[in-house]
């Protein structure tokens, strides 16, 4: 079986063409980026479980090397015209992508250079130039990725470095932004609550309200394994909990995730990825920063 980690970065594009395009499918031929990227890795595609969270150090700080992977990939599959963007932050098929039916992924990626390649080198004299040109647009396409990469590594690494009773208190932060109103007394205390780090009550708009479990684990040398969600039910049980919510830094392994779908009760699971979105939507110890840049008006001559 073929070693992700193993591939070059042309060989990785190749790995996730026609899985993209299987997923699409899936996901009804048109998704959001991060949603694409979850179904890839929950999928049965050989793809490693923390690559979603998985970051480098670059020459402009950290970075996460899948999404340059993923977004290299989808504008190969643009230029060949199996898929299109019809809006930032989202990947469409085309008829053309909607009738693929091979199963060959590399076959398929080889049809799919076939076209592309020769379309980055129309664009500059440089293939490599190309490459990285195309790269810097979709960046930008993707609200300057590089950036953005960047500042949610800084928060995993400052989640990672709390202590886990500050942990899970911003875990609770976070949910209670969501309106899930905390219990004063269970999950509070380091010990004695059974495994739990927060419990809550959720109020929806027709007046039912539903117990919330919460699970907070800061990790950043392995993954949520099954037998974390199975303890986890466990605690729930034991608390009546409707429904749970397991937040981690890291990332869950597959069996993890089918865990979470078993049984009478659901858990929603918040990786490391998930969770700076969420960070970041409802402003947690957070604030955004708005830049400008000058327009070539100050640049182009009277």
């Amino acid at each position: 079986m073929t070693n992700y980690n193993d591939l070059t970065a042309r060989e990785k594009e190749a790995f996730v063409m026609l899985p993209i395009i299987e997923e699409l499918k899936q996901l009804g031929g048109e998704a959001a980026n991060d949603e694409i990227k979850r179904a890839l890795v929950a999928g049965d595609h050989g793809l490693p479980e923390d690559v979603l969270v998985a970051t480098r150090m670059g020459k402009h700080g950290p970075f996460k090397p899948f999404n340059y992977t993923f977004n290299f990939s989808v504008r190969n599959l643009i230029l060949a015209g199996y898929v299109e963007r019809p809006r930032r932050g989202v990947v469409a098929l085309l008829a053309q992508g909607r009738a693929v039916t091979e199963t060959d992924r590399q076959a398929f990626a080889t049809k799919v250079f076939a076209v592309s390649d020769p379309k980055w080198e129309e664009n500059t004299r440089k293939k490599q130039e190309a490459r990285e040109a195309a790269a810097n647009a979709e960046v930008v396409e993707e609200v300057d990725e590089s950036q953005e990469n960047a500042w949610q590594t800084k928060l995993l690494d400052a989640l990672n470095n709390l202590s886990a009773t500050k942990f899970e208190t911003f875990c609770r932060a976070l949910v209670h932004r969501m309106n899930i109103e905390i219990d004063e007394t269970i999950g509070i205390s380091p010990t004695g609550d059974g495994g739990l780090d927060g419990y809550g009550y959720l109020t929806t708009d027709d007046l039912q309200t539903v117990r919330v479990a919460l699970q907070a684990k800061k990790w950043t040398n392995s993954v949520v394994s099954s037998p974390e969600i199975d303890k986890f039910r466990g605690a729930m049980d034991k608390f009546r909990a409707d429904y749970g919510i397991f937040i981690t830094t890291s990332t869950f392994t597959q069996n993890a995730v089918a865990a979470a779908r078993t049984g009478s009760k659901m858990i929603t699971l918040v990786d490391g990825d998930r969770l700076t979105k969420l960070v970041a939507k409802y402003e947690v110890y957070v604030h955004p920063v708005t830049t400008y840049e000058l327009d070539d008006f100050f640049t182009t001559e009277d």
